[in-house]
């Protein structure tokens, strides 16, 4: 058993900031990743960093933008705090050394992005998170914080009391991935998640192949609550062939949208009569998805994005991986030719449930990052506020896990935020059956000593793999393609009843294959076809909580489009959807939407751009 202050699960944007504020905060600090750390998705970030820095932007404006773009189901004071807190956060990025773009006078520039009403991204090339990235991972080097990469966690140490709220987390158990040994990591202060999103659920996303929304699982089947899981962002411009991104940077220097008929529809069909092609990501998507289904599309798939007429000299400049990326993914040269792009999965809105601190309602258990959701998103995220949650809630999870911030807090978690209940689950197929699966939940440990919790949950996981190397049972593949299909197909841009209700009869069925899947190498070291086999698993949970959530909510708000309810009902559904596992099957209940922040109240008004 290895032993530190505070363990860091995830090396991306998150996890980084998180273990340097708790190193700073004088924790001796450990981060245990699946990848090493300069390979996390965080390096495919391109758009940039909102932060209002100069001219006649301010923290207050920024706020209002995000939650407009929410469409008012963000929490203000998280939000407030992030907009508050991120321009001395990228100053400190700067003084690290991040290479940031700079207008003609020297000045950090910043651009306009979809959804903002000032420029106030920043930016570097559009390679923002490839920068962000290997600057952090310096600072984690040059104060000697121990990384182990390639340790792949699969479960949360967590003490076995009947509610979720009095439970609390000891560290987490991994397999090492070079030589199959399954090692516990005490965390004697706390375990910071950070394990980035959840993309290959589906079928077309822009996210990594191990963007498999672990963290989310663990946390949820150890009893923590996952919030609004429903709202999943579709980019609405990624590459057909490959889901490659094509950053909302290219819109954001002045790309064009067209279909098929030479039109500039965000404005002539009136999707954004104001702000056409830099309306909202969820305006957007549809707006083009719409045009393909009404015979408007690019080979009845996709439609083109346009940016010759800023010049070889300004694309090269300040889009250059652009150009690679259509050349090499699509054969199509940007500089001469228009890109053909379509939305796709791209970002979770929904997550763990936190407060504004990281903490959440499992003592010792903290979240920051796109796996977490304490809310500043809502139910639709703008392009660059993601790289700032990233280190704004990284920074605060990981003094809180170290114990150096004592703030008072305004969001509560858990129990404390229950507000109401449904029982619309229980006419569904939801939760386990898995007869012949060892994990039917986290959390079930006996004894409340740390280091017992640690070494019975270290004898769980084993026991887990050598059942799975042991089977001779089905592929985990094709139960993850059931999954990827189903979710790709029904609760995509556009969700209706029956194709939810079709994808959890769906999951059920790939519920009880999956409690015979096997893993045909039976060797130890870099047993890839294992790993995915245990992602495959926390796919299914979080496929299960996005449907549940979308097929809970009847409404049609942000990114969450209904076909039998097409308006916002700020009366019904002003609430946060939470999903919790109980003992083997969900529960879903709400919460309340936060509106009052220290500036000012949000009072929702109808969105337009």
């Amino acid at each position: 058993m290895r032993q530190h202050d505070v363990i860091v699960v995830g090396g991306g944007g998150a996890g980084l900031r998180a273990a340097i504020a708790a190193h700073e905060a004088g924790a001796d600090v450990a981060i245990v990743s699946k990848l090493h750390p300069v390979r996390s998705h965080t390096g495919a970030a391109e758009g940039g960093i909102n932060a209002a820095l100069h001219g006649d932007d301010t923290p207050e404006l920024h706020a209002y933008d995000t939650m407009k773009g929410a469409d008012y189901l963000a929490d203000a004071p998280v939000v407030e705090a992030l907009c508050r807190e991120v321009p001395r956060e990228l100053i400190q990025l700067e003084h690290w050394g991040m290479t940031f773009s700079r207008d003609e006078e020297g000045r950090i520039d910043q651009r306009y992005l979809a959804g903002h009403s000032a420029p106030r991204t920043t930016y570097a090339g559009a390679e923002t998170g490839h920068h962000l990235l290997h600057t952090l991972y310096q600072q984690v080097i040059k104060r000697g914080i121990t990384v182990y990469d390639e340790y792949y966690v699969v479960s949360l140490a967590v003490t076995d009391d009947h509610q979720s709220d009095e439970r609390s987390c000891h560290g987490v158990t991994a397999y090492e991935i070079s030589c199959g040994e399954v090692t516990g990591f005490h965390a004697r202060e706390g375990v910071v998640l950070a394990t980035g999103g959840l993309g290959q659920v589906y079928d077309h996303t822009t996210n990594a192949v191990a963007n498999t929304g672990d963290g989310v699982a663990m946390a949820y089947r150890a009893g923590v609550p996952i919030e609004d899981m429903e709202f999943v962002q579709f980019h609405p411009t990624t590459l057909p062939n490959t889901g490659v991104l094509i950053s909302e940077g290219v819109r954001g220097e002045g790309g064009i949208l067209y279909n098929t008929e030479s039109e500039r529809f965000m404005f002539e069909r009136g999707y954004a009569t104001e702000t056409g092609e830099l309306a909202s990501r969820d305006v957007v998507s549809r707006a083009e998805l719409i045009e393909v289904q009404e015979g408007r599309g690019v080979n009845d798939e996709y439609v083109h994005l346009d940016m010759r007429h800023l010049g070889e000299e300004r694309i090269l400049d300040r889009l250059e991986n652009i150009v690679h990326l259509s050349e090499d993914f699509e054969g199509v040269d940007p500089v001469e030719e228009p890109m053909p792009v379509k939305p796709g999965q791209h970002f979770a809105m929904g997550g763990i449930e936190t407060n504004e601190y990281g903490e959440t309602c499992i003592e010792g258990l903290y979240a920051a990052g796109e796996c977490a959701c304490a809310s500043v998103h809502g139910s639709n995220r703008l392009g660059g506020n993601a790289l700032p949650e990233l280190i704004v809630f990284g920074k605060r999870a990981g003094e809180r896990a170290a114990g150096g911030d004592g703030s008072e807090t305004e969001i509560p978690t858990g129990e404390d935020a229950r507000t109401g209940s449904t029982d619309v689950l229980d006419d569904h197929p939801v939760g386990a059956p898995e007869p012949k699966s060892p994990v039917l939940t986290d959390g079930d440990r006996t004894g409340t000593n740390p280091a017992e919790v640690v070494d019975r949950t270290v004898k769980r996981t084993r026991d887990r793999i050598d059942r799975l190397l042991e089977a001779g049972g089905e592929s985990h593949t094709r139960v993850r393609a059931d999954v990827q299909t189903a979710l790709e197909e029904n609760a995509n841009v556009f969700r209706t009843q029956g194709g939810l209700e079709s994808t959890l009869e769906t999951l059920r069925e790939c519920r009880l294959r999956y409690g015979d899947v096997g893993v045909s190498d039976p060797s130890r070291m870099y047993n890839t076809e294992l790993v995915q086999t245990i992602e495959t698993r926390n796919l299914l949970d979080v496929a299960e909580a996005i449907t549940l959530g979308a097929l809970v909510r009847e409404e049609f708000r942000g990114a969450h489009w209904r076909a039998e309810f097409q308006e916002r009902d700020d009366d019904r559904w002003l609430k946060h959807t939470m999903i919790r596992w109980d003992g083997g099957r969900p529960e879903c209940y709400f919460t309340d939407v936060h509106l009052e922040g220290d500036s000012q109240t949000y009072e929702p008004k109808q969105r337009s751009y």
